[in-house]
């Protein structure tokens, strides 16, 4: 049972506050249909993070970064040296993006921040929001990179070189993302004490069972890869197709086949291609190369592993005379969380009369990292027709408050014991 302060401080939170930042946020990276593009270390990226430290610098609240430009919002707490209470997302979005992936788990974190500020609650632990670089992965892979380099899981000097799509490496990236800022510096990694993330579901479930608040017990896991085929470029006209090392029909080839090896009448398993490059780009010239990813999902770990090992040798059978290079980028096993976390968003939402479920996350999120350090957990709520990455993905001002009066009183229980 939530505690009379944490109930306090979840009933000021601002319904009105809250969409008013998540609308300002948006403007940073605004797209023509509505959503933004503000993919990860760009400008866009650079003026978010200046906006969110405005708005802590103005309400007091201490601002830093890492080297890895994570960027944190501190509130005090009565016991200065104790680990925090984290809670936070990420600022960066897909190149289509919606307004609220991400944006909603920082600025609900902040509102609740604010929220205790507005009441002259002090809270024993510090209470933390972290805005984490890179989650998304669309322009630099892999994702999650803040908080996996937070959590150990990977090294920032690993990823400096890692390039998008126009060539342009990360490190140069990274380096003016930090001194775009001036505030301090601190070390990556640290004692925390426990970290909650508020998102939109990114599915229907919510929507569909008319509820509030989704109480996170899993993230599925996940493995990307890369796939590079070569071929040969030669004249679309004048070669025989029996002379070819066409890399576009190996390319398409190795996707069907993928497809029909992961089958699965559950509907359970997740196979994208969602990058798919073919060099030269010219319509004359059979292509003679061929680069795309893989990105395949699944919440238990043996058919995850059972399933991709199959992924090198069926792209090799489907080479058709090209030579085929498979890269794993990125391996993530399915993350349990916490069951008191869990429990706790459970019970604050029942004392604020919210009805919720449990439920599993299909996306990735930087929880999954940080639940290697601490207890953790998510609290999610409803979007429209379960529509995300997407600049139509929508949310209501009523159901992002819940979200945050319950983020509210979970993380003031866990600041407070």
């Amino acid at each position: 049972m939530s505690s009379e302060i944490a109930l306090k401080v979840a009933q000021a939170v601002d319904e009105n506050r809250l969409w008013q930042r998540l609308m300002t946020m948006a403007r940073h990276g605004a797209t023509p249909k509505g959503g933004v593009n503000r993919q990860a270390l760009s400008a866009e990226d650079r003026a978010a993070r200046a906006e969110l430290t405005a708005w802590a610098t103005k309400l007091g609240f201490a601002v830093a970064q890492d080297d890895a430009a994570n960027l944190y919002v501190r509130r005090a707490g009565t016991e200065a040296e104790a680990p925090p209470v984290v809670t936070g997302s990420h600022l960066d979005s897909q190149p289509t993006g919606g307004k609220f992936d991400g944006a909603y788990g920082v600025l609900a974190g902040f509102e609740v921040l604010e929220a205790l500020e507005r009441a002259g609650i002090k809270t024993k632990r510090p209470i933390e929001v972290v805005a984490w670089t890179n989650e998304e992965g669309s322009r630099f892979q892999p994702g999650a990179m803040g908080s996996a380099i937070y959590a150990g899981k990977y090294r920032l000097p690993d990823h400096l070189n890692s390039v998008d799509r126009d060539g342009v490496a990360l490190g140069p990236e990274l380096a003016a993302t930090l001194k775009a800022l001036d505030v301090p510096r601190r070390p990556i990694g640290g004692a925390v004490t426990a970290y909650v993330e508020a998102h939109i579901e990114q599915g229907p479930i919510l929507e569909s069972q008319q509820l509030q608040i989704g109480a996170v017990t899993l993230v599925q896991g996940s493995r990307r890869y890369t796939i590079e085929v070569t071929g040969e470029e030669a004249h679309a006209g004048t070669t025989p197709l029996k002379l070819r090392k066409d890399a576009m029909k190996a390319a398409a080839a190795i996707v069907l086949a993928l497809e029909q090896a992961f089958d699965d009448p559950t509907d359970t398993v997740r196979y994208t291609v969602g990058r798919f490059d073919v060099f030269p780009g010219s319509a004359n010239t059979v292509p003679g190369r061929v680069f795309f990813t893989i990105d395949f999902r699944h919440p238990d770990r043996a058919t995850l592993t059972t399933l991709t090992d199959k992924i090198e040798g069926i792209a090799k059978a489907n080479a058709r005379g090209c030579e085929v290079k498979v890269t794993r980028i990125s391996d993530v096993s399915p993350t349990p969380f916490d069951p008191a976390v869990i429990g706790l968003v459970r019970a604050s939402a029942a004392a604020l009369n919210m009805p919720s479920m449990e439920m599993i996350s299909g996306a990735g999120h930087d929880a999954m990292h940080i639940a290697h350090l601490c207890p953790t957990g998510m609290v999610f709520v409803p979007c429209a027709r379960g529509i995300s990455h997407n600049e139509v993905e929508s949310a209501t001002p009523a159901d992002l408050a819940a979200g945050a009066r319950v983020l509210a009183a979970t993380l003031v229980e866990l600041a407070n014991r």
